[in-house]
């Protein structure tokens, strides 16, 4: 990583710009599953930590005039001590979009990187690597298509010995190949999933974070199902996968989560995945989650996103595959974990009967007790939202609960303006008197019945 040693003057440490990267991801991936947008990363932080920032980290050039664009390009195909030079400021240059169209438009702009990209001089090498990347983050897929002739050398240096040129390279592809479905169709034959296989055995936790990117970006892909996914499930990579998800924070978090996402897009895109399920899917997501939930701090949100079950399958088969007492160890390990187990408890509970028995036979109710006195009104809204399930679906919760005190935490939220209508009927609920047979036990009556 350019950043991987602490910036000089007051910058941010390696780790710190790859935790930020990763935060801002998350938020990415949210706003990708509600609005369809494209995901693309920056390593261009880590650049100018590592320069002290000398033009500022979040400061965008104005676009340049055509001639002043060629006269860069110029600059950069001189022979002279100054290339370097001449490529810092072409870099800077293409941090505005405009310049980048203007740039890609010149003839032998691209072949004159791509020269430079391939030189035995390191750092000019690095330095054209780093004007790929800022070409590969544009929006206009005109920009990343230039980029095609440049491909199969990013997939060669991929097997280099040079880790900040290496990480450079996966996250220019992985930012090439969301934008272009051409870039895909070109990767594809070239061989990225077998390189990627190869990638993913490095040692290197920013590396492994790279091949998690890139992977992640070619399985969102609307050609994924059909062209993609079968190649990943037909090389090395889903073993690979679960063992650095089962390490943890082993192998690093970042890492860690990038293929959890990986193997979340598989699963979604996939219809058969009995492979995953022999290679240890379960125990492996399981392990990922006790690790976020008993190591992690209280205010780290990264990975709770994997965190959701909207599906009936999905559903059952947190009970049936025993998640639910790993997931409710989630319950009271920071506000955003709380509400988002809740949801996912609440998504199980609202499918009916059979879920909420299989919910109540967990010490759920005691548990849920605890968060009723928490002063976050969307954790106590949404614990009151599961127990109206849990009590509408079998009523005999409702005694139970109030056997625990349940009662009295309730009537503390009559005066709560956002919650007093939901805690007042749940009062109602269970203050009903014993009457006919509940829901469960009719079911139970009905079952016994039926047996010889």
């Amino acid at each position: 990583m350019w950043g991987r040693r602490r910036a000089r003057r007051g910058g941010h440490s390696a780790e710190e710009l790859r935790v930020r990267r990763r935060e801002r991801e998350a938020a990415l991936r949210k706003a990708r599953r509600q609005e369809q947008l494209v995901s693309k990363r920056l390593l261009r932080e880590d650049s100018a930590a590592e320069e002290g920032a000398q033009h500022g980290a979040d400061v965008v050039p104005d676009p340049l005039p055509e001639d002043e664009v060629l006269e860069l390009l110029r600059g950069v195909q001189r022979g002279s001590e100054d290339r370097k030079r001449w490529l810092g400021r072409l870099r800077w240059a293409l941090q505005n979009e405009e310049t980048q169209q203007k740039f890609v438009r010149l003839d032998g702009s691209i072949r004159t990187l791509t020269g430079l990209f391939t030189s035995s001089l390191a750092d000019l090498q690095l330095e054209a690597a780093r004007c790929l990347h800022e070409l590969s983050h544009s929006s206009v897929p005109a920009v990343a298509e230039a980029c095609l002739p440049v491909t199969s050398y990013l997939l060669t240096y991929l097997s280099g010995h040079s880790l900040e040129l290496t990480e450079l390279c996966l996250y220019t592809l992985g930012n090439l190949v969301v934008e272009s479905e051409a870039v895909r169709k070109q990767l594809l034959p070239q061989g990225i999933i077998p390189v990627l296989a190869s990638c993913i055995q490095s040692p290197h936790e920013a590396v492994l974070e790279g091949v998690g990117y890139v992977l992640s970006q070619l399985l969102q892909a609307k050609e994924a199902p059909r062209e993609i996914i079968p190649l990943v499930l037909d090389s090395a990579l889903p073993q690979h996968m679960l063992q650095l998800v089962c390490s943890g924070l082993k192998a690093g978090m970042g890492a860690a989560v990038e293929f959890a996402w990986c193997l979340h897009y598989i699963i979604c895109g996939h219809k058969d995945n009995v492979q995953l399920l022999a290679l240890g899917a379960v125990p492996a997501l399981t392990s990922l989650l006790l690790d976020l939930a008993s190591q992690l701090p209280q205010d780290a949100p990264e990975g709770l996103e994997l965190v959701r079950a909207d599906d009936p399958f999905l559903c059952s088969a947190l009970l049936s595959l025993e998640l639910l007492p790993a997931l409710l160890q989630l319950l009271t390990w920071s506000q955003m974990g709380t509400v988002l187990v809740l949801t996912v408890l609440c998504n199980m509970a609202e499918k009916g009967q059979l879920q909420c028995q299989g919910l109540l036979q967990q010490p759920l109710l005691a548990q849920l007790l605890p968060l009723l006195t928490l002063p976050d009104p969307e954790a106590v809204g949404q614990c009151l939202e599961l127990l109206h399930l849990l009590f509408l679906h079998c009523p005999e919760a409702a005694a139970d609960f109030t056997r625990q005190g349940g009662h009295q935490a309730l009537e503390q939220h009559q005066s709560t303006p956002e919650l007093q209508e939901r805690a007042q009927a749940l009062l109602d609920m269970v203050r009903q008197p014993p009457g006919a047979p509940s829901a469960c036990q009719a079911t139970l009556a009905a079952s016994s019945s039926a047996l010889p």
